[in-house]
């Protein structure tokens, strides 16, 4: 007879009336794809587009365009009438961005931080023309407003520039690109501290979520003002620039 106190030996006892418990099984949750919707397009989203067209011909994160010196104003490159022969037209096209353009054959390219493709006049750098494309939560100017509209944000972001004396807008219009694509043009003349007065020839579309700007830059002074013949070749850059 053991001892009381003394341990016992061998499996524990099983209490009456309580059944052991084992702990449950661990299940795995099978592994699936979430699926998030993507985000409507909201007035938010909108306004954020706008900020870009408000910054026409340039985002702000683009980089300044060159303004002409004293040396080049004086030894201006004139084209047309009574000056030098008239620009001749190449075809651009940039396979990567997706758009394509006319520049003239004169007018070398040249690196700048920002943009996506620049050219500029010889001897005279504030004649250019530039393409910017950035990405957009558009998918076609018309959610975002009419020509007008937009050229009447493009002067208000304009005239809050410091280097800004004046700014008016010559003319707006829409025409269709390639498959139907929808191409706001506007012209405006420019008076500012930075390369004097100024004709700018600007256009834009979205495609493939992306906003494609065009700005095209030309002297347009009192001494020497923009010839009909080299607004007619500016003219035919404007209307050449579309998506590939």
């Amino acid at each position: 007879m053991p001892l009381v106190g003394s341990p016992r030996h061998g499996p524990p006892l099983k209490l009456a009336g309580r059944a052991q418990r084992r702990p449950p099984p661990r299940t795995i949750a099978p592994k699936c794809d979430i699926y998030f919707p993507p985000p409507r397009l909201t007035r938010r989203a909108v306004s954020a587009a706008s900020l870009l067209l408000t910054a026409l011909p340039f985002p702000a994160s683009s980089p300044q365009l060159p303004v002409a010196s004293a040396s080049e104003t004086e030894a201006e490159a004139g084209g047309g009438e009574g000056g030098a022969p008239a620009l001749e037209l190449e075809r651009y096209i940039d396979q990567d961005q997706g758009f394509t353009l006319l520049k003239p054959a004169s007018w070398p390219k040249v690196e700048k931080a920002g943009a996506t493709a620049l050219f500029q006049q010889e001897g005279k750098g504030s004649n250019n023309i530039g393409v910017v494309v950035n990405p957009v939560r558009l998918s076609s100017l018309t959610d975002f407003g009419t020509p007008q509209f937009v050229a009447d944000r493009l002067l208000q972001a304009e005239k809050k520039k410091e280097s800004t004396k004046s700014a008016e807008v010559i003319s707006t219009r829409e025409r269709s690109g390639r498959d139907g694509l929808t191409v706001y043009e506007i012209e405006y003349s420019l008076d500012s501290t930075r390369g004097g007065m100024k004709r700018i020839f600007s256009a834009a579309f979205v495609a493939s979520r992306k906003l494609y700007l065009l700005n095209v830059a030309y002297s347009d002074t009192e001494e020497k003002p923009l010839d009909k013949q080299t607004r007619l070749v500016l003219e035919e850059v404007l209307h050449s620039f579309d998506s590939v």
